[in-house]
């Protein structure tokens, strides 16, 4: 049973929203960032990187820029650039993305949903990521960065989105990415209570992509919870800022692989090994995009190459099932020498929407060779949730990312 409330969302003056919303803060360098914000001087990224407003000699982690970030935040609410939702109210949030149609609801979800594991993990985080965000969003008092969440489809949330599509948006603009966003406010109680009402009824649901937001908000509500020792639980803080798709509206892209040397072999000797494993079918110069489980494709010496299991896995362990960890345990592994690909500099990890020519560009400057790899599914996500276990290190790449600054939750 799942607690999702509808909030009072601060969000962009009509009108703006195309120039305030912004890629997540952990897709830019600091340079990249400060370069977005000189294009776009409203863009939401200078709250979310409030180092872009200082020179290079500040550093991106002092005092001063998360209090910046503060400073801007409510600035741009008292200017009337972003205002605030007078009622609780869900949002339809649709992204369109090459033709393709991904459509979730904005809202808050439980902290306890998630200290009690109704919401799933899979992946761990870093202390060092969720320090930057729990600074952030406690001197904000507010959280900024939606997290990304899915459910299995439950049928009266799909027609409450239907229902509210039918009607005008509240925004529409097309980023200039290419990316449309169109968002719908659902605020009549009737819906707002059946969609709150459905969800109850949901079992589990599942952090797709926001893992470092998601402990960083959690870790801030705990903060809040003991300096405030006579909470209710029903406190802003209680909740975190998300957008939760349905599994039928997800598509998770490949995360491909690159591989600096090939850890003292000759080509020849390496095709070798890797034949112990996989058979190996030359493909020449088409790039090879996998089509199913148990196959791989593999750049090297300007030839591509499909492989394929030699012993596809039967077991019952849905991690080991995975092709990411296929892949790691038979040939990166045991054949290139990487055996902690988390913390290896030799590996490197390239997400799908770049393309397989990005796999070749890189064999052609700093790496040896390259893994395509076919997309982990959303079934094998909530697999590995479900079983209280997690992925291996660059598991799932979505596309496309959602915006920071179209829902702001005051906490």
């Amino acid at each position: 049973m799942a607690k999702i409330k509808p909030f009072k969302a601060i969000r962009p003056q009509k009108g703006l929203e195309e120039h305030i919303a912004a890629l997540p803060y952990d897709v830019y360098n600091r340079e990249e960032a400060r370069r977005e914000v000189d294009r776009e001087p409203l863009s939401f990224l200078r709250v979310d990187r409030a180092e872009t407003q200082f020179g290079s000699e500040v550093d991106t982690y002092a005092d001063c820029v998360y209090e910046k970030a503060h400073e801007l935040l409510w600035k741009m609410v008292g200017d009337g650039e972003l205002v605030e939702e007078e009622k609780d109210c869900y949002y339809v949030y649709e992204l369109v993305m090459e033709g393709r149609s991904q459509v979730g609801i904005a809202a808050c979800a439980s902290v306890d949903d998630y200290l009690s594991q109704t919401i799933k993990k899979h992946e761990n985080t870093r202390e060092d990521k969720e320090i930057d965000r729990i600074r952030h969003v406690d001197a904000c008092k507010a959280q900024t960065g939606p997290i990304f969440l899915a459910y299995r489809s439950h049928p009266v949330i799909r027609e409450e989105i239907k229902n509210a599509r039918e009607g005008a948006p509240l925004y529409n603009f097309t980023a200039v990415d290419g990316i449309a966003h169109k968002v719908w406010k659902i605020e009549g109680e009737e819906a707002v209570g059946r969609i709150r009402g459905a969800f109850e009824e949901v079992e589990s649901i599942y952090i797709a992509d926001g893992h470092h937001r998601c402990a960083s908000a959690v870790k801030v509500s705990l903060k809040r919870r003991a300096e405030n020792p006579d909470h209710t639980g029903e406190e802003e803080f209680n909740y975190f800022l998300s957008v939760l798709f349905s599994d039928d509206q997800l598509m998770i892209m490949d995360y491909n692989r690159v591989v600096m040397d090939l850890n003292g072999l000759s080509a020849e000797e390496y095709l070798e090994r890797v034949g112990e494993y996989f058979h190996i079918e030359k493909r020449g110069e088409t790039p090879y995009k996998p089509e199913e489980k148990g196959t791989f494709g593999m750049y090297l010496e300007e030839a591509w190459y499909k492989l394929e299991a030699r012993e596809p896995y039967t077991g019952q362990d849905p991690v080991e099932a995975l092709d990411v960890a296929v892949i790691q345990n038979r040939l990166l592994c045991p054949v290139l020498g990487i055996g902690d690909a988390k913390t290896d500099k030799r590996i490197d990890f390239v997400g799908g929407i770049r393309g397989l020519k990005e796999l070749e560009r890189r064999v052609h400057t700093d790496a040896k060779v390259a893994f395509s790899m076919c997309p982990t599914s959303i079934g094998e996500l909530f697999a590995v949730s479900d079983a209280g276990m997690l992925m291996p290190p660059k598991s799932t790449w979505f596309e496309p990312k959602l915006r920071s600054g179209l829902f702001i939750h005051k906490i």
